[in-house]
C-alpha cells in the first residue's frame, strides 16, 4: 500500500527505540538497512544522559534535570548532565543524518520516527526540589507535559529540517497504567502519590498532541495496557508487546483499531530466541490475534505495523539486526486483504 504522503507509512516495520551498543552510527546503519520506517537510535548502554529518563534532560524546556544520589532530579540553574545529554543528541542526530544522505532516504513523503520520554512516566520516575516526585506535585507534572512537548515539537522541527522528511513522535510511557491506577511508590512512605484520572491523563495527552502539531504514537509495554485512556485521546497509534496482547483486553485492542488508529505490533522477541523463527510463525501469530478480534485483513496494511518487542538494547548487534530484518518479513508476509 502507498500511504497518502501526509500520514506515516503503515504496513512495514520499525524499532520500538532502544538498540544496543554505544555507536550511533552503527546503529542507524542496521536500522536504515533493515525497516521501511527509519527511527532515530536510543543507546543506553553509554550510560546517564542516554537512558529513557535521563535523555530527556537534552528536550525538557526550561526544566533543567540532573542526577543525585537517589535518581535524577529537576532543578534550577545549569546541568552538567542535560549538557552531556544533548552532547549525545546531537551525536545521533548527526550520524542519523549522515545516513540518511548517504543512502539516499530524503524525500517529501518520507517519514522517521523519534522517541521521547512521556511526561507522565517521566513525573513518576523523576524528583522535584523538595525530595518528592514530581507526579506529588499536579502543578509540577503538568509543567512536565509542556515542558516535553515543547522540546518534542523543537526536536522534530529540527529533524524535519536537517533531513527533509516528515516526523512521527513516539512517547514512551511504561509507568502510565500505574500512574492511573495510583501505584507508584513514593520516596518516602510519608508521601502520597495519588492517582491521575484516566480523563485527565487524556486531557493533558490531547494538550501534548496540539503543542507537538503532528501525529503522536503512544508505546505501552506492560501488560495492562490503558485502552480506556488512549480511547479519550487524538493519539495516531499505539505501540504495545504481542506477547501482554493474549492477557489483555482484546476488545480494547479491537475496539482502536476499528476506530481507525494504529497499532505498532512488537512481534519479534527482543533478544535471541536461541532458535530459528520462521517469518511465517510470527505472521501466523498476528493474524490469529486479528481473526480472534474479527476484523478484516486490511488492518495490516492500513493500521499496522510490525516491531520487535521492547527492550532491544538488551541484545546483542546480530541480533538486532535480525530482530529488525524479521519484523520486515513479518509485516511484508502479512495478508493483506
Amino acid at each position: 500500500m502507498t500511504n497518502p504522503p501526509d500520514r506515516p507509512p503503515t504496513g512495514v516495520a520499525t524499532g520500538v527505540g532502544s538498540m544496543p551498543g554505544t555507536d550511533p552510527r552503527t546503529a542507524v546503519e542496521i536500522i536504515a538497512g533493515e525497516v521501511g520506517l527509519v527511527h532515530l537510535p536510543e543507546l543506553p548502554a553509554r550510560g546517564l544522559g542516554a537512558d529513557m529518563i535521563g535523555r530527556s534532560a537534552a528536550l525538557l524546556v526550561d526544566m533543567p534535570m540532573d542526577v543525585t544520589p537517589s535518581g535524577y532530579r529537576l532543578r534550577t540553574g545549569g546541568s552538567t548532565m542535560g549538557r552531556q545529554a544533548r552532547d549525545m543528541l546531537r551525536v545521533d542526530i548527526d550520524a542519523l543524518e549522515e545516513i540518511w544522505e548517504t543512502r539516499g532516504l530524503g524525500g517529501p513523503d518520507r517519514w522517521v520516527k523519534v522517541q521521547l520520554c512521556g511526561p507522565f512516566t517521566l513525573a513518576a520516575s523523576v524528583e522535584v526540589g523538595g525530595g518528592h516526585k514530581a507526579l506529588h506535585d499536579r502543578g509540577a507534572w503538568s509543567d512536565l507535559v509542556d515542558s516535553i512537548a515543547e522540546g518534542a515539537a523543537t526536536h522534530a522541527a529540527e529533524i524535519r529540517r536537517r533531513l527533509g522528511a516528515q516526523v512521527l513522535v513516539q512517547f514512551d510511557e511504561p509507568l502510565l497504567d500505574r500512574v492511573i491506577e495510583g501505584s507508584i511508590r513514593p520516596l518516602s512512605r510519608l508521601d502520597v502519590i495519588n492517582p491521575v484520572p484516566s480523563q485527565v491523563v487524556a486531557e493533558h495527552i490531547d494538550a501534548l498532541i496540539d503543542i507537538v502539531g503532528g501525529p503522536v504514537l503512544l508505546h505501552h509495554c506492560g501488560e495492562r495496557f490503558p485502552w480506556h485512556t488512549v480511547a479519550q485521546t487524538k493519539l495516531w497509534g499505539v505501540s504495545l508487546d504481542m506477547a501482554h496482547v493474549r492477557s489483555a483486553n482484546l476488545d480494547g485492542l479491537g475496539e482502536f483499531l476499528d476506530g481507525g488508529s494504529v497499532v505498532a505490533l512488537g512481534a519479534v522477541p527482543s533478544t535471541d530466541p536461541g532458535r530459528e523463527l520462521p517469518a511465517e510463525h510470527v505472521v501466523a501469530s498476528v493474524t490469529e490475534i486479528v481473526d480472534t478480534i474479527g476484523l478484516s485483513h486490511d488492518v495490516f496494511a492500513d493500521q499496522m505495523i510490525i516491531t520487535p518487542a521492547c527492550g532491544l538494547a538488551g541484545a546483542d548487534a546480530a541480533w538486532a539486526k535480525q530482530a529488525l530484518a524479521l519484523a520486515t518479513a513479518v509485516a511484508t508476509a502479512l495478508p493483506q486483504q
